[in-house]
Order: structure tokens, then sequence, then C-alpha cells
């Protein structure tokens, strides 16, 4: 018995992957004056549970971030929705 691991049924296919979205987490354009791993504070949130700060993961365009807030998850925020944290360090 020969094993076609070229068939497309299999659930996963190990034999390429797109990463392109690697390319895009790291935007060419201007992003304004937020760094990679910072934490800011939000001014609407998610969810009535859900902290008022995320941390800044990666910009996607030059209006938009990768984000982490504690106890949701990952969001793409736009950045008319969070301002720099005052008073951290």
């Amino acid at each position: 018995m020969k094993l076609d691991s070229d068939k497309p049924d299999f659930a996963i296919s190990a034999r390429k992957q797109n990463l392109d979205w690697l390319s895009k987490c790291y935007a060419k354009e201007s992003v304004q004056d937020f760094l990679i791993s910072t934490w800011v504070e939000l001014l609407e949130l998610p969810s009535s549970f859900s902290f008022d700060e995320a941390l800044l993961l990666c910009p996607i365009s030059a209006d938009k971030w990768l984000a982490w807030i504690p106890d949701y998850g990952k969001v793409i925020l736009h950045t008319g929705q969070f301002h720099p944290k005052q008073g951290r360090v």
C-alpha cells in the first residue's frame, strides 16, 4: 500500500504554509507614535468585563494594530480607539 500525501483531503497539509501575514505584521507605512509591546488605554471597551488597557502586538496598517486585551483576547484596534497610557514606565 502506498501513502499518497499529495491528496488535498488531508486535514493538515505539511507541504507549504502561507506566511505572508508575517511580513504584513510589520507594516511598511508610517505608524503613529505607538510602539510594539506597549500598553495603551482603551477609549471603548470590547465588553463590560474586559480590562481598560491593551498590549500592542504589531501594526497592521498605518492606523490599525493587532492588540491583546487581558481576559478578552486578541483584537484589531483602530488608533482612534486607544491612546498612550499616562504614567506608565
